[in-house]
């Protein structure tokens, strides 16, 4: 099978495309053909030996794939050969086959493309997590999503409408705000210059954001703490800025507001059962038309470092994706 391989830490255009031989599921585990595989930023820093997880060489990046089940390891109930599913894997994502633990793999309705399929796992998750289970957000209440155009904003912005929240959203272009506005977003504001601020002042009429979801930290989370709500919740979904913020602890203290850490990965690993109960809730919001993964662009297999780099150049808005 082809498969991009990462053998010494670098850039994307250092990876090699190589024949290697297809895996063999092992007890617990499946193989899938793939169809589709989302790219994400998470892979450049993992390319570049900058992200937590860090695998042994030679490696494939890619963790998040769509495509029909081809073998079953001992010991699988539940799945069979020709199944259609999504599924994440640790690594392996860029290859036409990949191994995923039987808990990690879910059938797609018959609706889903196997593009929107590898578009929505890891972000619709992570924003379910984030808005349900974190921040307790309720109907009503303004919501606050940082870089709204992004995959993790683009998933934050639909199920926040789903949920009843008045949405409103940040970008860094006229396209990405229209974007945004396609989603749901009640309303749109760039983040170029500081005064978002003082437009969510206006917007909300002085009471501020209820629960701001921030995949961006540095000076975003710093200006996001002068517009939250009394009792407002800031997540913390990432640092795609670079810096790591820091907050006054007054500031926590008089508004008497939450900053509430989102690590959904450390969630389902001890809770085994959460990751299948959020996935069927967020099918039932896919089936009923409140939510739908929106892939910008799709790239051949071999083309995976010219879509690693239009990401890195924050050229994209949605999600992009390899296909095979």
């Amino acid at each position: 099978m082809k498969a991009w391989l990462v053998k010494q830490w670098g850039e994307p255009q250092q990876m090699t495309l190589e024949e290697i031989a297809i895996p063999t599921p092992a007890a617990g585990e499946v193989r899938i053909k793939n169809q589709a595989s989302a790219v994400n930023f998470f892979d450049i820093l993992q390319i570049q030996g900058k992200y937590q997880i860090k695998p042994p060489f030679p490696f494939s990046p890619g963790a998040e794939v769509a495509g029909v089940v081809d073998a079953v390891g001992e010991g699988v109930t539940g799945f069979t050969i020709g199944d259609r599913v999504q599924a994440g894997v640790s690594t392996g994502g860029y290859a036409e086959y990949a191994i995923a633990k039987a808990n990690r793999i879910f059938k797609i309705p018959d609706a889903m493309s196997f593009t929107e399929a590898a578009a929505m796992y890891i972000v619709y998750q992570t924003a379910y997590f984030a808005l349900k289970e974190r921040a307790k957000l309720q109907a009503g209440e303004w919501l606050l999503v940082h870089s709204g155009a992004g995959g993790v904003g683009m998933s934050a912005i639909q199920i926040g409408k789903a949920f009843g929240a008045k949405v409103i959203a940040t970008a860094g272009s006229d396209e990405k705000l229209a974007f945004c506005k396609s989603l749901g977003a009640d309303f749109t504001l760039s983040y170029r210059d500081d005064s978002w601020v003082d437009e969510i002042k206006k917007i909300t009429t002085g009471h501020g954001v209820d629960v701001i979801y921030d995949p961006v930290g540095g000076d975003v989370f710093d200006l996001s703490s002068k517009c939250i709500a009394t009792y407002g919740r800031l997540l913390v979904i990432g640092f795609a800025g670079g810096r790591i913020p820091t907050i006054a602890a007054n500031r926590i203290l008089l508004k008497n507001i939450s900053i509430v850490g989102v690590f959904w990965g450390a969630h389902i690993e001890k809770h085994p059962d959460y990751l299948a109960q959020s996935q069927n809730e967020l099918f039932a919001m896919y089936t009923a038309g409140k939510i739908k993964p929106i892939v910008s662009k799709a790239y051949a297999l071999e083309d995976a470092p010219q879509a690693l780099q239009t990401l890195a150049n924050r050229q994209a808005y949605g999600k992009l994706v390899l296909t095979m």
